[in-house]
């Protein structure tokens, strides 16, 4: 989701997570986590657990993975996920990371030397895919008929698949393919993460304030907003003034040709893709739920069209509309502009929205904890 994520890894090889593995009452909230209390006397040498914590910038996620070996002497396998959330969470401590670093070091988990790392795009695209085709099974018993992924951050966005074509991997630039190894299998993907394509890059792009640094007493306009909009907007630090075009057009139309020169002609448009299948997150989903296209805790199944016919209906009643966001039609038109000039997928691809499959998290951090597992000679 965002441009760089600090990722954190553990793993325990005994019973030590109970209902209460989140305290928010400690000096350091994440002291909590590692309480000796919570490993009790009798834990069974058969659950193994997997501890993921994402430390973005703007909070910490932590994801909490059960594995059971049923029998002895065959792989354990996944069976549930405890997941919370805390602001700002590690990031709050960017000026104390000897201390963060002595608490980890009083847990009870196994900490591998190489358990921090700073997450790129392209890297967070490949296990987003690998946690997703595991969750709906397409990894079972070797199968290539996978799914797509799509995933739309405020700063890049990034597109995975796994190509069925030899016609795609002759026509895929150079660094947009690559290699790796799970579940004993090798996949070839195609993957990229676009830096600045992100939902909230775009908006400064569309606006004509990516380069600059804000410029006191200049207001950026744009078509895509309500006409008498005056307001402020913090993005990257810096304050930019926007608003709405005064004495000009707004609407769809105006708002959509200044989204199309965002993505035009600057991204990969792989053919395959109109014949894909895809599971979309983050902002494709929140704008999907903030405009009623789909159920918050259900997700659902949508059209790239239903994107478009959903853009127009914002922007071209914008006096009308109303939105915990000023930028509602931009980023409709931005996601429709992205998908079909930008990705080249046509307007009939139907695209799977969902948070959870199987009551698991759909990021990476699941595809994450897999390879972690694997680093230490532990497959699922």
């Amino acid at each position: 989701m965002a441009i760089s994520q600090g990722a954190a890894f553990f793993m325990l090889v005994v019973s030590c997570v109970c209902s209460t593995v989140f305290h928010r009452d400690q000096q350091t909230w994440f002291e909590g986590v590692f309480l000796s209390s919570m490993c009790p006397i009798n834990v069974s040498a058969s659950t193994l657990y997997g501890i993921m914590f994402d430390a973005g910038s703007t909070g910490t996620r932590i994801h909490v993975y059960t594995f059971v070996q049923k029998l002895p002497g065959q792989l354990p396998i996944l069976e549930g996920e405890i997941f919370d959330s805390v602001n700002p969470g590690l990031s709050a401590f960017v000026d104390q990371p000897k201390q963060v670093k002595e608490i980890f070091k009083k847990s009870p988990f196994l900490v591998p030397d190489d358990s921090v790392s700073i997450m790129d795009g392209s890297y967070e695209g490949i296990l987003a895919w690998v946690t997703v085709n595991f969750l709906t099974g397409q990894l079972h018993g070797h199968s290539q008929e996978t799914v797509g992924t799509l995933d739309l951050g405020g700063a890049s966005t990034q597109i995975t698949f796994l190509p069925q074509f030899e016609k795609t991997l002759e026509q895929t630039p150079r660094g947009y393919l690559t290699s790796f190894e799970m579940f004993n299998s090798t996949y070839k993907l195609y993957t990229h993460s676009y830096l600045g394509f992100g939902l909230k890059a775009a908006r400064l792009t569309t606006l004509g304030a990516l380069e600059t640094e804000g410029i006191d007493g200049h207001t950026f306009r744009s078509a895509c907003l309500p006409r008498w909009l005056e307001a402020e907007w913090i993005f990257g630090g810096v304050k930019y003034q926007y608003g709405g075009n005064q004495g000009g057009d707004v609407g769809f139309e105006p708002c959509y040709a200044e989204v199309l020169r965002v993505v035009q002609g600057k991204l990969h448009q792989p053919d395959e893709v109109q014949r894909s299948s895809f599971y979309a997150f983050s902002y494709y989903y929140d704008r999907a739920v903030d405009t009623d296209l789909i159920d918050y805790e259900k997700g659902g199944v949508l059209k790239v069209e239903d994107f478009e016919r959903k853009a127009r209906e914002v922007c071209d009643n914008l006096e009308k509309f109303t939105s915990g966001s000023p930028f509602l039609c931009m980023d409709l038109s931005y996601i429709t502009a992205l998908l079909k000039d930008g990705f080249g997928f046509a307007g009939g691809t139907v695209l799977q929205l969902t948070k959870k499959v199987n009551n698991i998290e759909t990021g990476w951090a699941l595809g994450a904890t897999f390879h972690l597992l694997q680093s230490l000679g532990i497959s699922h």
